[in-house]
């Protein structure tokens, strides 16, 4: 018999964040219904009425690992105090994208995943990210692998990785992996840098710049005022804000309304 949790949570999406570009393993299994696998947990999600949600986990796993990882403890209208009411394009886009949420995800995992993002569509990050986990993982369960460590990735030959559909990547992935495996990484030690130090460490690996170490810093580190910036938000700033996007800097939270901006463009120019 499978486990399940069901909670009330109000202001969640998973339709939204399974498509927002900042996890590549979750995935829509039917009709109100995803799973993904973060690490090496996985869990289906299923979308019931009045804003209830079951988890396919024990509740105990829920409120240790996914509530944390969902980051459903923060009120995220907060985040939102300081839009301004006459900014017309940004409030639509909170609209089209309420639910979201910036997930606490692994930075390893988020570091290779987004150095193989580069110039590359969603549809295929996944399937390359898939690649690797089922090449280079351990089994979790059937069909179903953990993302491999920095040892199981720096064991890897090029030709091996490069069969996942890496392309130029490969090299950025292999050497990411060894450093990491060696400890040359700084991952622990990390969490607690400034978003300037945080920044230049992650600069410094190879293939890793500006946008990439935008994206960890977000999406691995949780650091929210970071804004990464590819065509499509500079086509917005350029549409709508004179070139440049105006909520940048500390407190702005930059990051979380640049998600928002996402779901809505995805509407608005129907990016590939």
């Amino acid at each position: 018999m499978h486990n399940s949790y069901i909670a009330r949570i109000p202001d969640f999406s998973p339709a939204l964040i399974a498509d927002s570009g900042q996890c590549f393993r979750m995935r829509r299994i039917g009709e109100g219904a995803y799973d993904l696998i973060a690490q090496n947990r996985f869990l289906t999600i299923r979308q019931l009425p009045n804003e209830q949600f079951e988890f396919g986990c024990t509740e105990q796993e829920f409120e240790t690992f996914w509530r944390i990882y969902f980051d459903l403890d923060v009120d995220y209208s907060s985040y939102i105090q300081g839009v301004l009411k006459d900014d017309h394009y940004m409030q639509d886009a909170i609209k089209a994208g309420w639910g979201l949420k910036i997930l606490r995800q692994d930075p390893w995992e988020m570091l290779i995943t987004f150095l193989l993002s580069q110039r590359k569509a969603i549809p295929l990050i996944k399937r390359s990210v898939e690649a690797l986990c089922e090449n280079f993982g351990d089994p979790i369960r059937d069909g179903m692998y953990a993302f491999p460590t920095p040892k199981q990735l720096a064991s890897a030959s090029e030709d091996a990785l490069a069969a996942c559909g890496l392309g130029y990547r490969t090299k950025y992935v292999m050497k990411a992996a060894q450093m990491a495996a060696a400890g040359e990484i700084p991952f622990e030690m990390l969490i607690n840098a400034s978003d300037d130090d945080l920044k230049r460490t992650l600069m410094s690996l190879y293939g890793v710049g500006i946008k990439v170490a935008s994206c960890i810093m977000l999406f691995g580190y949780h650091r929210l005022d970071l804004v990464p910036v590819d065509v499509w938000m500079q086509r917005v700033a350029d549409d709508h804000y004179d070139g440049k996007f105006p909520y940048t800097g500390t407190n702005s939270y930059g990051g979380v309304l640049q998600q928002y901006v996402f779901e809505y463009i995805r509407k608005e120019y129907n990016p590939t």
